[in-house]
């Protein structure tokens, strides 16, 4: 089972490099060769509001469109007591990094949505095949 964590800088909705890559999988997408695979992904971006949640709606429409699975966040916005999900994005994870440097939740944030999705494969895994 493959899985796909994809991350990328934030222009408008996403970089030109991976656009380019969504343009190129389109063989792919012809014979949904990423069917029931898993994808996640993250985004920073130096505004506090600077489209990361468009960027991530990206990402995941490229992923259904391929037939994936996505997987987001299971933490309320705001409401974790050690601070992860601190900007409140449900669909990813979206950080912010006015400094230059990523802010320490948004990283813890990053790690916890990897092992969710790795802990997802785990259990699916063999379900998922037995579709294919």
């Amino acid at each position: 089972m493959l899985l796909y964590l994809v991350r990328q800088p934030i222009w408008g909705g996403g970089s030109a490099q991976f656009k380019a890559f969504a343009d190129a999988t389109s063989e792919r997408w012809d014979s949904q060769q990423w069917r029931n695979k898993f994808a996640g992904g993250f985004t920073v971006g130096s505004c506090l509001n600077g489209d990361q949640a468009n960027t991530v709606q990206y990402m995941a429409t490229l992923a259904s469109q391929h037939g994936m699975l996505w997987i987001g966040l299971d933490i309320a916005g705001g409401y974790n007591s050690v601070g992860l999900n601190r900007l409140g994005c449900q669909l990813g994870v979206v950080g912010h990094n006015p400094e230059g440097e990523v802010h320490r939740s948004d990283l813890d944030t990053a790690k916890y949505l990897g092992r969710r999705i790795a802990m997802i494969t785990k259990t699916c895994a063999s379900q998922l095949q037995a579709l294919s």
